[in-house]
């Protein structure tokens, strides 16, 4: 019962508010003139129907193909996100592991350029 009320209430809305809009001379005036063009494509669709078939059937393949790349990039795009995904722990193991062979290094190299009989003065 309210689905009715609710979609009389929208049709209703909808007409009165087209009809306010009419009073504007602009509106009025696009309205005709958009009006007077779909008929004249109308007349003219309805003699030549195989230019509107052909004029559909491109239309067609050309979204098709839109829609085929599309989903094309999002697979690649999606591959691309998982290869991250799986790289990304053996980036920071590797990041981890150098820095530990840096300042192993580092350790080292402080030694060799310091010898132990010396470290007593560096400290001081």
């Amino acid at each position: 019962m309210s689905e009715t009320k609710l979609v009389k209430g929208i049709v209703y809305g909808a007409l009165i508010g087209g009809a306010l809009t009419m009073l504007d001379r602009t509106t009025r005036d696009g309205v005709a003139k958009k009006s007077r063009h779909i008929g004249k494509q109308i007349q003219y669709y309805s003699k030549n129907r195989q230019e509107l078939v052909t004029n559909i059937e491109d239309q067609i393949t050309k979204w098709k193909s839109f829609y085929d790349q599309f989903a094309s990039d999002a697979t690649y795009i999606s591959q691309k996100v998982n290869e991250v995904k799986e790289i990304t722990p053996q980036v920071k193991m590797m990041l981890t592991d150098t820095k530990e062979v840096f300042t192993q290094s580092k350790e080292e190299y402080k030694s060799i350029v310091i010898p132990e009989s010396d470290e007593h003065i560096v400290k001081q």
